[in-house]
């Protein structure tokens, strides 16, 4: 296939522009870093860019946590309105295959279990409790302690942030665009990537790079809350390799299907901050009792159906991508 990759210069976008090509296919890069005139928002340039092509990896996006609501028309206009012009242009071609660049941030807090309600959803977690160092959410309906489990691709989204509001709104322009046209479109919600090329000043580079740089700097990393927040990382080769599988699986037409893409071993956030240090030779990380509000606890989800549906699972551990990670020299600023 020839595959238009919006955002092919960026962290994931290379790792999948090169997926593709090992795998025979064609791969178009059109990505702003690369060209400034390659802006998803121009419908001119993305129905040009889409001449010839046979299916899009969509994975250009505004990333990160920003500067709350007043970032918001910023998070807008170039995720869901970029989106919007992507799936028109490619309707006006004929074009019937979409990978979108999904996340786990759609959910808001994770799965949790509470012995005697059962599943339930805590709310946002308060600053008094925080403040005290009480950052296990608690049950609704009687407070006491949670379990935290792994999310499904059918748990209902409760997006926290603007960032989480569009990368949902994305995967509803998608789904219309399906059943508008027949195509077929695939969301895969990324969970937390880390690897080579990672840059290390956007907000979407996460706690693996801070600790990174810090140890780099000689310092050691700081962890915020108790450390014991639970996370998925997942390496951005494997990640890359489920956008290739995606492509050429050919999913339900006329429907978007999600898939939760995780290493499906979740970690601690301190039990990363030592792997780094470890890797790195560095100095033991600090625990802070620090927090953001708005943060959640736990996110874990469970990526059995990629693995069951597309034959796709996570080839590299976590202890051997974090020393690779380690000693990645090419993490670059973000522009």
């Amino acid at each position: 296939m020839r595959v238009l990759v919006t955002g092919g210069a960026g962290f994931i976008g290379s790792h999948v522009v090169e997926a593709l090509a090992a795998r025979g296919h064609e791969p178009v890069v059109f990505d702003a870093r690369a060209d400034p005139a390659h802006d998803v928002r121009d419908a001119d340039a993305v129905a040009g860019a889409l001449a010839g092509i046979d299916a899009v990896c969509h994975q250009a996006a505004m990333v990160g946590l920003g500067d709350g609501v007043r970032d918001a028309a910023e998070y807008v206009g170039r995720n869901d309105l970029g989106t919007a012009v992507l799936v028109a242009a490619m309707a006006g071609r004929g074009i019937r295959e979409l990978v979108l660049a999904g996340s786990m941030v759609v959910y808001g807090e994770g799965s949790y279990a509470c012995p005697r309600h059962g599943t339930v959803r805590p709310g946002p977690r308060t600053v008094a409790a925080l403040d005290a160092g009480r950052f296990e959410p608690l049950c609704p309906a009687c407070g006491v302690p949670l379990e935290p489990g792994l999310v499904a691709e059918d748990a209902p989204a409760d997006p926290r942030n603007v960032y989480a509001a569009t990368k949902l709104a994305q995967e509803h322009l998608a789904a219309a665009w399906a059943r508008a046209t027949g195509g077929t479109a695939v969301s895969l919600r990324y969970h937390n990537v880390y690897g080579p090329r990672m840059p290390r000043d956007t907000p979407y580079a996460g706690v693996a790079s801070f600790f990174r740089s810090a140890l780099a700097a000689g310092r050691a990393p700081r962890v915020f809350e108790d450390g014991r927040q639970r996370r998925d990382f997942v390496h951005v080769r494997d990640v890359a390799a489920a956008n290739v599988a995606a492509l050429e699986a050919g999913t339900e037409p006329g429907a978007l299907t999600a898939y939760n893409t995780g290493s499906g071993t979740p970690h601690t956030v301190g039990e990363l901050a030592h792997a780094l240090a470890g890797a790195c030779g560095g100095p033991e990380p600090v625990v802070t009792g620090e927090y953001r509000l708005g943060d959640v606890r736990h996110i874990t989800a469970d990526s059995s159906r990629l693995r069951a549906d597309l034959g796709w699972k996570a080839e590299t551990g976590f202890e051997e991508g974090m020393r690779e990670f380690a000693e990645d020299g090419t993490a670059r600023s973000a522009r």
